[in-house]
């Protein structure tokens, strides 16, 4: 069984929470210009370039408090059309992101970087306003490097020891339970209260956090059910939301998707798009649960698995330009990497984690990934297309652990940053559509949490109805 770690104030240490690449590379100096442009920089920026939007509209967007989603990272792929029509488009929102590690600091002398940034304007706002009393923890699940990172940041800011608490999903977790709607730890054979928790929990968090508790927790259950570990609600979340922008002339920008996809019915929507798909389990994460088909093979795979969940979404295929989905906006395909001495391009994706400030979402860490193989113009017979399109790191051990190639990790570094052939006015359009669909989610968290603070059932039911889902919800 893993135990609770006690961590006190002052005893960080950088190299346990940076990969060792990370740890030792100097910021790009785009990189370090973005991160510390003003909103109304950007603001001038972005509508200089895109006139039919207002300064004041996106404005007030970049300025929005969440109620819910504090802390969002969301992936983008960089992409194109056959008119050059260049874009940051979502392929997903991640309510529990990893980013820190990966992230080379911004300023040298301040070691702790983002962990500690995030503490500072995020967390300790919260903890001031809560009168609650107890302990402060961090529960997780995975990426013990950045839970633990976070853990010695908010013992350093706020002076006190903060509780790093293991909660894993179907094992041994008797050191924590709630009772009354409060979360306790069994600290020294005593069960004390946990008055404010950050969670780094990514396994089905849904069935062990409740929506509704009184220890305020960020970011809370209900986010994970609205979009940032449910891509099927994500992706309704952005369609609601995309009504409300089209008045402003903005939207959020994604692939085709379609959602509420029985698996019988996902060779007719692959037809659709082609031949060509994504599909997904609307709720795993970490690479986990992503199939991309390109031939009639890789469907028939697909088909053959068994799987736990009723619920598929399908989305047009980013590929090759030979290769890509034909959908409703025409074919998008990848910029790819700047190519190498070989002559090979990689797809690559973009992660853009922002948190929430007095005075809106901030940047807080980006980092990309690219693929195994190279982009290649023509699909051979029989090759994997995941090894060519899918860019995550994560890994499952046969022992259930972790593991993150970080051979594919491009970093924000004076080095590998060229490669990535991405501007300064990509990084605004990432910073943007990251913002505009955490917004989107945290509206839809909103609409569905009652007056009393609980899940709305009914609602839930009628936009996600899958029952397998509805009975792991705590």
């Amino acid at each position: 069984m893993k135990k609770i770690e006690l961590i006190q104030p002052n005893i960080f240490e950088p190299e346990n929470h940076w990969y060792e690449k990370s740890l030792n590379a100097t910021i790009h100096p785009t990189i370090s210009y973005f991160m510390n442009l003003s909103k109304e920089r950007i603001v001038k920026r972005y509508c200089h370039l895109n006139p039919r939007v207002k300064q004041e509209d996106l404005l007030s967007i970049l300025t929005y408090k969440p109620k819910y989603y504090s802390l969002s990272g969301a992936d983008l792929l960089h992409v194109t059309t056959e008119d050059g029509n260049r874009q940051m488009v979502i392929i997903e929102n991640n309510s529990c992101p990893s980013g820190q590690k990966s992230m080379p600091l911004l300023d040298e002398f301040k070691e702790q970087g983002g962990y500690r940034s995030f503490v500072e304007k995020t967390i300790l706002p919260k903890i001031k306003r809560s009168k609650k009393s107890g302990v402060l923890a961090v529960i997780y699940d995975k990426n013990y490097m950045e839970a633990s990172g976070y853990a010695h940041a908010m013992a350093d800011v706020l002076k006190e020891k903060v509780f790093l608490v293991p909660f894993y999903n179907g094992e041994d977790n008797s050191f924590i339970k709630l009772e009354n709607n409060t979360f306790f730890i069994n600290a020294n054979n005593q069960w004390v209260p946990i008055r404010f928790s950050f969670r780094y929990l990514t396994q089905k968090p849904w069935n062990r956090l409740p929506v509704y508790s009184k220890t305020p927790i960020i970011n809370p259950t209900i986010v994970c059910l609205a979009g940032g570990r449910n891509k099927l609600m994500a992706s309704k979340a952005y369609s609601f939301y995309n009504s409300d922008l089209a008045e402003m002339n903005m939207q959020i920008l994604t692939p085709n998707t379609i959602w509420d996809v029985n698996k019988n019915e996902i060779p007719l929507w692959v037809s659709k798009f082609g031949g060509k798909a994504v599909i997904k389990n609307p709720y795993s994460n970490a690479g986990q649960g992503v199939y991309t088909v390109v031939n009639e093979q890789e469907l028939d795979n697909f088909m053959k698995m068994d799987f736990e969940y009723n619920q598929f979404i399908v989305q047009s295929l980013v590929g090759n330009y030979n290769w890509s989905s034909i959908s409703d906006n025409g074919k998008f395909y990848h910029v790819g990497t700047v190519p190498n001495a070989k002559g090979e391009s990689f797809v690559l994706d973009f992660r853009m984690m922002i948190h929430a400030t007095d005075e809106g979402y901030k940047p807080l860490s980006i980092y990309s990934r690219r693929a195994k193989k190279p982009l290649i113009d023509e699909l051979e017979n029989g090759k994997s297309s995941w090894d060519i399109l899918g860019t995550n790191l994560s890994f499952k051990n046969e022992d259930g652990s972790w593991g993150s190639d970080t051979n594919r990790l491009l970093l924000m570094e004076r080095k590998e940053f060229n490669k990535l052939g991405i501007s300064l006015d990509d990084l605004i359009e990432a910073y943007i559509q990251t913002v505009l669909s955490s917004i989107a989610i945290d509206k839809m968290a909103i609409k569905l949490i009652t007056k009393s603070g609980k899940l709305n059932r009914k609602l839930f039911k009628s936009l996600n109805d899958d029952n397998k889902l509805i009975n792991e919800i705590l």
